[in-house]
């Protein structure tokens, strides 16, 4: 039996098999990442769809996935490797990439406005060790580093993480802890303190997905903003806030897509408190 470190779980692992996310597992007494180096996503994407507005506006970055994932968002448009109890099935179909060889396709497409890479898609903080590794390479080369993550990591990952990280898209999926711990599964708070720790050494931007019935009320956007308003990149400038729309898909396809106009209502509230807010799927 051996403990996972990685997020507020701290899963109780038996030798030999997986833990909560689908991608840690106990070898020997130590918990090793599962899916180091095994990828099931990949592709050049525009900067703007990390989603990042004000880091390299107008590039390109190789974003690429891998599997598992330490929420359960009824929501998720990632499912297949996120949510999905195929671990075997990834584990064995999924393509390998070394560090060294991710690095060298990033630098095989800057010729495609490619600025580096992204860890996106999953949730890449479950699988730190790849992305510390493959990171230190990249900067090594001159290369970005982006994540786009749910933020639910401990701090001591983080702490490995920052010094090889540029920029970051952290989802602050709503502003109570009930949602986050009945809906998603999760920990506001580790959240909270993982946006607070990462821009002091990285790009971050936030974004909050405006799910109906759930987390719409203005009240919410309010203290949600009024909390992001306060926050500072290290470079002085406020932490942008994404506000995007709903559809229904996977569990939650009980509800219509968020309104349009609600959407823009919602950021309009917003703009009185963050100085950067975008809005995303309308």
């Amino acid at each position: 039996m051996a403990r996972c470190h990685v997020c507020f779980r701290h899963c109780d692992i038996e030798d030999g098999t997986l833990g909560f996310c689908g991608a840690r597992r106990a070898e020997n007494g130590e918990i090793k990442a599962y899916n180091y180096g095994k990828i099931t996503s990949l592709a050049l994407d525009s900067i703007e769809k990390k989603p990042l507005a004000r880091f390299y506006p107008g590039s390109h970055i190789l974003s690429v996935g891998s599997f598992g994932c330490n929420l359960r968002c009824p929501f998720c448009q990632n499912y297949e490797i996120s949510w999905s109890e195929e671990t075997t099935y990834f584990a064995e179909n999924a393509r390998m990439l070394s560090p060294k060889e991710l690095v060298e396709l990033a630098l095989d497409t800057k010729d495609r406005g490619n600025i580096g890479i992204a860890f996106t898609y999953n949730q890449p903080l479950i699988g730190y060790e790849y992305v510390r590794d493959t990171a230190k390479l990249a900067k090594e080369q001159g290369l970005k580093t982006v994540l786009v993550t749910n933020g639910t990591a401990e701090l001591s990952v983080l702490e490995e993480l920052a010094p090889y990280i540029d920029a970051m898209n952290i989802d602050l999926k709503d502003f109570t802890d009930a949602y986050y711990s009945k809906v998603l599964g999760g920990s506001r708070k580790q959240v909270m303190r993982f946006i607070e720790e990462a821009m002091k050494y990285a790009h971050v931007e936030l974004t909050t997905l405006i799910v109906p019935g759930e987390n719409d009320s203005e009240e919410e956007i309010r203290e949600l903003s009024r909390w992001v308003g306060n926050l500072k990149n290290p470079d002085g400038e406020g932490v942008p806030l994404h506000i995007t729309r709903f559809f229904p898909q996977f569990h939650m396809t009980d509800r219509e897509a968020t309104d349009v106009k609600k959407v823009y209502h919602l950021a309009d509230i917003a703009r009185k408190n963050v100085k950067y807010v975008y809005i995303g799927n309308c």
